[in-house]
């Protein structure tokens, strides 16, 4: 149905999986212009990332395979887990507890609405 892809990713972004995921379950399946719409509003530091990414992918779409900016809509947005930066924080009776500081990976799919 949709042949050509648009696709742009953001490796290694600061911010822990479960709270993008959160700002992506915003947009997902929305036009990118909606979706801009959405994350310019919220003001987290996840919605920051994605809308750059956002962005981004847009250009690949226009500049790249000269699709056209009103029909763009998000096929796929997903984020896994990247790698973790492990620290130690001093805990009672002489041990140690972990602190995780997470990393994530997202990826963005753009495609162009066909008429039916």
């Amino acid at each position: 149905m949709y042949d050509v892809k648009i696709t742009a990713k953001h490796m290694g972004a600061r911010v822990s999986p479960k709270k993008v995921g959160i700002v992506l379950d915003l947009i997902r399946g929305k036009d990118v212009m909606d979706a801009k719409k959405i994350l310019v509003f919220d003001t987290t530091k996840p919605s920051e990332i994605v809308l750059k990414l956002l962005r981004s992918a847009e250009a690949n779409a226009v500049n790249n395979d000269k699709m056209q900016k009103e029909k763009l809509f998000i096929n796929r947005i997903w984020v896994s887990g990247g790698p973790m930066q492990k620290r130690m924080k001093a805990g009672s009776k002489g041990r140690v507890d972990p602190i995780l500081k997470r990393y994530s990976h997202i990826y963005v799919s753009l495609a162009e609405r066909t008429e039916k």
